[in-house]
Order: structure tokens, then C-alpha cells, then sequence
């Protein structure tokens, strides 16, 4: 018998994006709340500050990928794996963890259903990874949600021991490639972000704004002048460089801790 979901959108939860069997699931306004808090829950919506949430339909030739501790309801024949092939696989994968600040183990969800992610404050920026050319996109540090089964996972190592010390980035980052869709959540909606399309040319970012890019862009750290007089008199110093092909998702903002915490706040 076929399970039917009734209500999941309605006047106040709408789907506001759908990219493949990815679709973005956005409550309106905040309509659970108490006298207590009803005016900061007010204010939040009309700033865009609202929970969403992934829903994810499998099929017999779809399935996902997740964020450990990030699925909250499933329904139909829908089971989860640990995607772990061995004990080679598994310290494998707690290596890459390691160097990239995700979780070692994160299940994948096989079947026929729908699997629905945990509410979220921040965005959700759903990308189609074969869009990013044969080498992929690599992502910035924590911001995995979400991915197709058929989406390779692996680590790109930076160019230089230097991107990470005096950029502030770490010397790994996740890499995506293949084909399917990847949820992204980010402290920018996607409205805000810059793309910028290279073609064998130069990007400098003064600080850690890029949130995705090719990963066969070369990526450096320089002097934002030819000379050290030159960085300090124009008070820039340092700039995160990308050299070639490809493009760059950036934020025109840095990332808030604030919009950070109160998402976690609320998972409590």
C-alpha cells in the first residue's frame, strides 16, 4: 500500500526550490511559539529568518546521502546503511574527517519514499554537481547537508601550505563530482551570493568569502601588492587567489556566528 503525505505544504510551508528529487521545504512564518518569544519570532521572519527543510524523494535508482544526525523523518520502504565498505573504507573515511571537519560516517538512505531532513535556519542552496565540469566543486568547511548516492565524496588538498596558514582556511576541503544533487546550507541565501566564471584568469578575495568553487582552480595565498610595502600600503596584506578555469560561488559577507548559534540554539 502507497504511503500519502497529506499537509506537507500548505498555506504557511511552501516548497520554494526543487532541483532534481532535491526540494526545498520553507515555513513562512514561525507559527509555534508562546507569548514569550512571539515578537523575536515575528521580527526573524520578517528578516528571512526561517526554518527550512530538505525533502528528498528515493526511487529505486535514487538515493541520498546525508549529515550524520540530520534526517528526521522517513516514510515508505526506506532504510539507511552506513555506507561503510570495510575496515579499510571506514578508516578511510575517518581520515578525510579528520582534514575536512565533517562526520566520519554518514549514512545513506536507500529505497522507495521520502526522507525529510531536520528544520534549519540557515539556507539551503541545492546545486547540481555536474554543472562544476569533471573535476567537481569543493565546499567550505561545515557546510555538507546533503547529497545524491551517485555524487562522488573526496578530499582536495590546497595548493600550498600557505592557503591554509595565512588564508585562515583549513588544507582540506570536501570534494563533490560526478553527477545528482548537493544541499548546501549557508549563512547567505543564494540571492546574495556571486558567481564569478573564469576563464584561465585571476580572482582575489581579501578573506575566506568563497563558499564553493572548481575544484581544479588553483588556490593560492598572496600579497595583494608586488612588494610588502606595497600589501601594507594598501591595507589589504593577504588575498586568497584563484588561477584558471572554473568559477566561484562568494558571499559578499563574512559568515555570522550569530545566525550560527541561534540555528543551533533551536535543535536543542
Amino acid at each position: 500500500m502507497a504511503v500519502k503525505v497529506g499537509n506537507l505544504e500548505s498555506a504557511n510551508r511552501v516548497i520554494t526550490q526543487t532541483v532534481g528529487n532535491f526540494s526545498v521545504l520553507e515555513y513562512k512564518k514561525d507559527m509555534s511559539v508562546a507569548p514569550d518569544n512571539a515578537v523575536n519570532e515575528y521580527f526573524m521572519g520578517q528578516m528571512d529568518v526561517r526554518r527550512r527543510q530538505v525533502v528528498i524523494n528515493l526511487s529505486d535508482d535514487r538515493s541520498a546521502t546525508v549529515q550524520a544526525g540530520a534526517m528526521q523523518w522517513t516514510t515508505g520502504s526506506v532504510s539507511a546503511t552506513t555506507g561503510v565498505k570495510g575496515v579499510g573504507d571506514l578508516f578511510g573515511k575517518m581520515a578525510k574527517s579528520m582534514v575536512t571537519k565533517e562526520s566520519a560516517i554518514k549514512p545513506e538512505y536507500v529505497g522507495n519514499g521520502l526522507l525529510v531532513l531536520e528544520p534549519t535556519y540557515k539556507y539551503i542552496i541545492l546545486q547540481d554537481v555536474s554543472t562544476w565540469g569533471g573535476s567537481g566543486m569543493a565546499i567550505e568547511d561545515g557546510m555538507f547537508l546533503a547529497c545524491d548516492g551517485n555524487v562522488k565524496q573526496s578530499v582536495v588538498a590546497r595548493n600550498s601550505l600557505s592557503s591554509a596558514v595565512a588564508g585562515g582556511e583549513g588544507l582540506f576541503n570536501l570534494n563533490l563530482s560526478g553527477s545528482g544533487v548537493v544541499a548546501l546550507e549557508s549563512n547567505v541565501p543564494a540571492e546574495e551570493l556571486i558567481e564569478i566564471e573564469l576563464d584561465n584568469d585571476v580572482l582575489k578575495i581579501d578573506g575566506n568569502m568563497a563558499i564553493a568553487w572548481t575544484s581544479s582552480l588553483q588556490f593560492t595565498v598572496e600579497r595583494s601588492g608586488k612588494s610588502l610595502i606595497g600589501s601594507a600600503a594598501s591595507g589589504e596584506g593577504l588575498v586568497n587567489v584563484f588561477r584558471g578555469t572554473g568559477k566561484v560561488l562568494m558571499s559578499p559577507v563574512a559568515p555570522s556566528i550569530t545566525l550560527f548559534a541561534a540555528t543551533h540554539a533551536k535543535k536543542q
